[in-house]
This record gives structure tokens, sequence and C-alpha cells, in this order.
């Protein structure tokens, strides 16, 4: 798949001390990652499609917790896709790695400043 992609965006980024008191009431959050792919647009002269793929997340540790949202705009060259669910698992982790990489970076980041130490090495399982 010959992939051309625009800047990956940070729509939304949370950092949240843990509230262990406030979670024994209303629940404890939990670890989740979603990828979805919007179509933006189909060109079959060009024979290309434009999708835009967003990450939602949440990341549970021990002192904080992190969520948030990022996107990214990619143009699929030599390849019509006419919904998400076309994609391979493999296709699915290769447009979503420059997504978690952006959350990786700023998680360590934010952790370094926020915890005074060594930032917070997050890594992801298939």
């Amino acid at each position: 798949m010959e992939l051309v992609r625009e800047q990956e965006f940070v729509n939304q980024y949370h950092y949240d001390a843990r509230n262990l008191e406030w979670e024994k009431e209303n629940g404890t959050p939990k670890t989740n990652f979603e990828v979805t792919f919007q179509l933006v647009k189909k060109d079959q002269e060009a024979k290309a499609t434009v999708i835009v793929a967003v990450l939602q997340f949440m990341v549970v540790k021990d002192e904080f917790v992190i969520s948030g949202v990022v996107s990214q705009m990619i143009t699929i060259k030599n390849r019509i896709v006419n919904e998400p669910r076309e994609f391979t698992q493999p296709e699915v982790e290769g447009l979503a790695a420059p997504l978690l990489d952006i959350v990786k970076r700023m998680t360590y980041e934010v952790t370094e400043i926020a915890l005074d130490q060594p930032g917070i090495n997050l890594e992801f399982n298939s």
C-alpha cells in the first residue's frame, strides 16, 4: 500500500492524576484503544482514496490516566477503498502506527514534567 501522510493532528490529550477515592465511588477506568477510519474521498480517475485515521485512547497507569484523540489524513495511492472493513489487521496497524508514536512521545514528555522523574515509556502490543 503506497501512502502519502499528512501531519499528525492532536485533537485532544489529557493527563490526569489518579484519584482512587473518586474511583471507589465511580469505577476504575480501563485502558482502551480504538482506531477508526473516515472516508474523505474516492478518486476513481487517480485510483486513490483519502481517509482520516482516528485513534481514541485511554491508558491507565498506577499514578495517572491519559486519554485523548489523535488523527491523520492519509492518501492511499493505487487503491480504491469502499469501506474501512476492507483493511486487513496488519494494514490497520500500519495506518495507526504514527498515531501511537505521537501518544508515546507526548506521554513520555508530559510524565517527565508531571512526575519530576524520567518519563514513562508506553509499550503497545498488537
